[in-house]
């Protein structure tokens, strides 16, 4: 039997779509060491392999957008609708394309979190493919744009990409998905970090009542005017390289040269919006988290109820994190009960699902 090739397509809208699938693709390399993975995404190919265990072939390209953002908290929706409409003006042939490529490719098996233009090109080469993610481009289509005239077909050749895979996986927690009809519910997916909290205060020269806070909003730019914010007695804030922030309250967290998880495993607190991989690595590694609401996001409602009951969390308002009127937040968040943390079960359960199609025999 040859070496079995799996076809992965990650979204590079923020970095949960990577946060949810790299976990998958270690454990199926743990139980499939000669699997060979080619992955298409936008994202930087160095962010994949600090998430990835294994080589793998890397095309930098996207088959899809998922919304166009005036920063990390707002839909810039005029030009989210006019990127669809584009997008879906020549869909046949972009399908054909699309299959083309998969069948020079010859995969195995597709994996989308969560384009489905990969799922209709893998549909037309017959090759098997399957949908993972907490939430579906069609689903969020539909939220934003159903009652617009030019919308209707657009969403029909959604929903028949998605349908036309073999299942889609949804990630707990995740939406309802009522709008697809090969659903399968799993557990959650993360990545358990390592707590390095001593080698990280050493490498910051922390005062040893200093208490570490990283404010993490993912991959879509969100800087925060930490200049304006009032001081407050014990507190570091972590933040990201290219904000250029020079306070004496203030670090980097690039120079630290530690993954996410590791990083967040060995904070204090995290600041973030509402996003999975954010949330369901805070939760299961028992990290406390401040969370300041996305304006008309729909996921984030699934993802903030899931995320009282299996983590110390509490909710902030954008004016108080704009003002940095965060002191009474975090001493209530300290103060709060851990709850048993949650297991990453789906990493598991989506791995389970995948091998099947991963070792049949060629022949």
């Amino acid at each position: 039997m040859s070496a079995p090739h799996l076809f992965v397509d990650i979204s590079a809208h923020g970095f949960g779509h990577l946060a949810q699938t790299a976990p998958v693709l270690n454990r199926l390399l743990q139980q499939l060491p000669d699997l060979c993975i080619t992955i298409r995404s936008d994202l930087p190919t160095a962010r994949m392999q600090a998430r990835l265990v294994a080589p793998f072939q890397h095309l930098a390209d996207s088959s899809d957008f998922g919304y166009v953002m005036h920063d990390a908290m707002c839909v810039d929706l005029a030009a989210t609708a006019r990127a669809y409409r584009k997008q879906h003006a020549d869909w046949e042939a972009r399908v054909d394309r699309e299959a083309r490529l998969l069948a020079e490719l010859q995969p195995r098996l597709v994996l989308s979190d969560v384009a489905y233009l990969p799922l209709a090109g893998a549909a037309r080469a017959g090759i098997p493919a399957l949908a993972m993610c907490s939430l579906n481009w069609a689903g969020l289509f539909a939220h934003f744009f159903a009652s617009e005239p030019w919308a209707a077909p657009i969403l029909h050749q959604m929903l028949a990409a998605y349908n036309g895979a073999e299942c889609f996986l949804r990630l707990t927690p995740g939406m309802a998905m009522s709008e697809l009809s090969r659903v399968r519910r799993i557990g959650p997916v993360a990545t358990l970090g390592n707590d390095c909290r001593q080698a990280v205060r050493a490498q910051l020269r922390c005062a040893s009542d200093e208490r570490l806070v990283l404010i993490a909003f993912g991959g879509v730019s969100q800087r925060l005017p930490l200049a304006d914010w009032p001081q407050i007695a014990g507190v570091r804030w972590l933040v990201p390289q290219d904000w250029q922030v020079a306070q004496s309250n203030c670090s980097d967290f690039e120079p630290l040269d530690r993954p996410m998880t590791d990083l967040l495993c060995s904070v204090d607190a995290v600041i973030a919006k509402p996003g999975y991989g954010t949330f369901s690595e805070a939760a299961c590694n028992g990290t406390p988290l401040l969370y300041v609401r996305r304006h008309d996001w729909p996921e984030q409602d699934c993802l903030i109820d899931w995320l009282h009951k299996h983590a110390r969390c509490r909710e902030i308002s954008g004016a108080d994190l704009l003002a940095g009127r965060l002191q009474e937040a975090l001493d209530l968040l300290w103060q709060q009960t851990a709850p048993p943390l949650p297991l990453p079960s789906g990493t598991q359960e989506a791995a389970a699902a995948l091998l099947p199609w991963l070792t049949v025999d060629d022949g």
